[in-house]
């Protein structure tokens, strides 16, 4: 992936050092990968000791918004703290002639940033509209509203998209020349998500039928 010295999102914390060529710090190639993962990863420290954080993210404009239950006392003490986030979506598994070439070919994204609490109304539930449309878009007009209760046991954080990388692994294995000769197989077994036909729910109100967004997601997510 191509990198200039304008690349606004590098910094000395998101300076690619290990395999440079496969990284890029332009924000459109992170935020292509941010827009197509379900789920991040939000690392942060709490009461002294690291904590991963799988959650559900969604992206406006240049600010991620993360979602969590308030009762959750690592995200809602990592209100104003330094967290590190980060999305990966698995495009393969590269089978090679030799055992330590094995690898996996992926897209992922890392974000460094200080996160913050989202306290007004307004910009939480903007911020919850926009998590939800990710999963799925079109359910936020059909889907009952937060309630202020809700609302208050629910914790949303926003983290700036100024410090992040990307990285791509693409292709085949990279053997050995000396290997290649070996009656091994060696190549790509492509990995993709892809959503499966709907499960109504068992309580589900007679004559409700699947919604036309639902049923256009079977699938996709490739």
């Amino acid at each position: 992936m191509k990198e200039t010295p304008e690349s606004p999102l590098k910094t000395p914390r998101t300076k690619l050092r290990r395999m440079p060529s496969r990284g890029s710090h332009e924000r459109a190639a992170v935020e292509a990968i941010l827009d197509e993962a379900l789920v991040c990863h939000a690392g942060l420290i709490d009461d002294g000791l690291p904590v991963v954080v799988p959650t559900l993210h969604a992206r406006v404009g240049a600010t991620l918004y993360l979602h969590g239950s308030a009762a959750s006392r690592a995200l809602r003490e990592s209100g104003g703290a330094e967290i590190c986030l980060t999305a990966t979506l698995l495009d393969g598994l590269v089978l090679a002639r030799a055992a330590l070439h094995h690898s996996a070919n992926y897209r992922s994204a890392i974000v460094f940033g200080r996160a913050s609490l989202v306290a007004e109304e307004g910009e939480k539930l903007a911020a919850l509209e926009a998590l939800v449309e990710k999963i799925v878009p079109g359910r936020w007009a059909d889907a009952r509203r937060p309630t202020e209760r809700e609302l208050r046991a629910t914790a949303v954080l926003r983290l700036p998209l100024e410090e992040a990388s990307a990285k791509v692994r693409e292709g085949g294995p990279a053997d050995e020349q000396e290997d290649m000769d070996l009656p091994v197989w060696a190549g790509v077994v492509p990995m993709r998500t892809v959503a499966a036909p709907p499960e109504p729910d068992e309580q589900l109100a007679p004559g409700v039928e699947v919604p036309e967004y639902v049923d256009a997601l079977v699938g996709e997510f490739a």
